[in-house]
């Protein structure tokens, strides 16, 4: 009598996850057949397109000098907002971002180093490490980002045969 009702609940989820996908398919064939969904779609690429940025990333257009510009001030603000909250992952992810199209990097790392907690500057520091890894993938001739002194710990200085490092000074 145990093996009916497993036998019966098998079948039934097998029925329900049946039903399920069929319903999905059948919903997103009429959404996708719908004219006003066409037409939103489009409307929503070309809202994007004149806004300048690109919906798979959030990155700005890069060749469009203004919607840069917008996206840098936009990001800076917001770190510093979520940052002034006490939420420091999110503004520093913010602030990375707009270190990323940043045309003087280095300067604004400087104001950054000055105006941040040492805390908080580490963090941003360690972000743009990861996204130079992430960008740099395993080459091993990419310079990568590193702080010396940053928690009272000397940084060792790196052989001939390992990645190079540019080394960000706390200067405390």
């Amino acid at each position: 009598m145990l093996e009916i009702n497993k036998t019966a609940i098998g079948i039934a989820a097998g029925v329900a996850g049946t039903l399920f996908i069929g319903y999905c398919i059948y919903f997103d064939n009429k959404r996708r057949s719908d004219p006003d969904y066409k037409k939103k779609v489009r409307e929503r690429r070309c809202k994007n397109r004149k806004n300048g940025t690109n919906a798979r990333n959030g990155l700005p257009n890069l060749n469009d000098h203004e919607a840069i510009e917008r996206y840098f001030l936009q990001e800076i603000q917001l770190g510093e907002t979520l940052i002034a909250r006490g939420d420091f992952e999110s503004g520093v992810e913010h602030l990375a971002n707009a270190l990323v199209v940043c045309g003087q990097p280095a300067r604004l790392l400087q104001v950054l180093q000055t105006t941040l907690p040492a805390q908080v500057f580490a963090m941003l520091i360690l972000k743009m490490q990861e996204f130079g890894n992430r960008s740099s993938g395993d080459l091993n001739e990419t310079p990568k980002i590193v702080t010396s002194n940053q928690m009272g710990v000397d940084m060792p200085s790196v052989g001939a045969g390992g990645p190079q490092g540019i080394i960000i000074d706390d200067l405390e």
